[in-house]
């Protein structure tokens, strides 16, 4: 069994109109993408949330549904200090979303100062894959997002492969230069990067997708799915010129794009980790978002998901404990 361990933040979601009926719900970029491929990859992969929540009764409420869910969640600390962040998703007739967010304070923001942090250190030392993500990355006071750099960089030194979705968020950054300077120390230690175009054109001004995989490449990353929406995306493998287009199917009717982006990264890496090829980890990665995409909310029901052929086994919660057990 091959193991992930993906960092990052999980928040209350509101979704609704403002001062009228409002669905509560969670979600965030890296939980969204943990959720979509604990189903997806079944008893294949085990994945590991490395995290921080309160010990208030949602965080509670949070943890369960993860464990339900088939996410290992023993990594996941509880801060008595602080709570989950918050956001509210605003939607457009088309489907397109904006944000408002709630999250200074969070207990995630802080998970590097937290004393179970060390234990989560040793333990990334056993992982197949790290995974983690612009936001990740950028909710880190810069000391601790210093650190985290420097902890991937070690990991990545022995061997373990690291895994980055660029997803920026601009009004998560002091300033495009900041984004861009961290971006650089981590790609240059990324094994798989799987980035946007319309990210990558804002942050760094690309003109072109051909533009963003050239600079891609003088980055030092090794592999690279550059995702293009409605277009599919485009897989290159640096190291031995493999570089293919994979296209996707249109989807006639759009309701929600919120975790477009990380429930195709989850099928991808899913497969990525059980030895499919390229081209059949896109496919699953654009069917499994073709499908999310039609439903509102970032985690949409798991009978929805569970209809769709990965030709995997299902998801069980014991693979979290009975791997954690052999690596004691």
């Amino acid at each position: 069994m091959k193991r992930i361990a993906i960092i990052g933040e999980c928040m209350i979601e509101l979704n609704g109109a403002p001062f009228g009926t409002m669905e509560q719900a969670y979600g965030g970029d890296s939980l969204n993408t943990a959720v979509y491929m604990a189903r997806t990859a079944g008893q294949s992969v085990a994945v590991d949330y490395i995290s921080a929540l309160g010990s208030d009764t949602i965080s509670d409420g949070m943890l369960k549904r993860w464990q339900e869910e088939g996410v290992c969640t023993d990594y996941v600390q509880r801060d008595p200090d602080r709570q989950p962040g918050l956001y509210l998703i605003q939607l457009d007739e088309q489907g397109e979303r904006t944000f408002l967010y709630w999250r200074n304070q969070s207990a995630a923001r802080f998970l590097l100062q937290h004393p179970g942090f060390a234990k989560i250190e040793t333990h990334l030392h056993s992982v197949d894959m790290v995974y983690v993500s612009g936001i990740s990355l950028a909710i880190l006071p810069p000391a601790d997002r210093q650190r985290l750099i420097q902890l991937l960089a070690k990991l990545h030194g022995k061997g373990i492969e690291i895994a980055f979705d660029s997803n920026y968020r601009p009004a998560l950054w002091l300033g495009g230069k900041e984004a861009q300077e961290c971006y650089r120390q981590l790609l240059r230690i990324t094994n798989l990067a799987l980035v946007t175009d319309d990210d990558e054109q804002a942050l760094w001004g690309d003109h072109n997708t051909d533009e963003t995989i050239k600079r891609l490449q003088r980055s030092g990353v090794g592999k690279v799915v550059l995702k293009m929406g409605a277009k599919g995306c485009q897989y290159v493998n640096f190291a031995t010129s493999e570089s293919e287009h994979v296209a996707t199917t249109p989807v006639l009717k759009v309701v929600d794009t919120t975790s477009a982006g990380d429930s195709f990264n989850a099928g991808f890496l899913a497969g990525y980790l059980t030895g499919l090829s390229p081209r059949e980890a896109a496919l699953q990665g654009h069917k499994l978002a073709g499908v999310v995409i039609q439903h509102k909310g970032a985690i949409i029901p798991a009978s929805v998901t569970q209809s769709i052929n990965f030709n995997t086994t299902s998801n069980s919660t014991n693979s979290c404990h009975s791997t954690k057990e052999a690596t004691q």
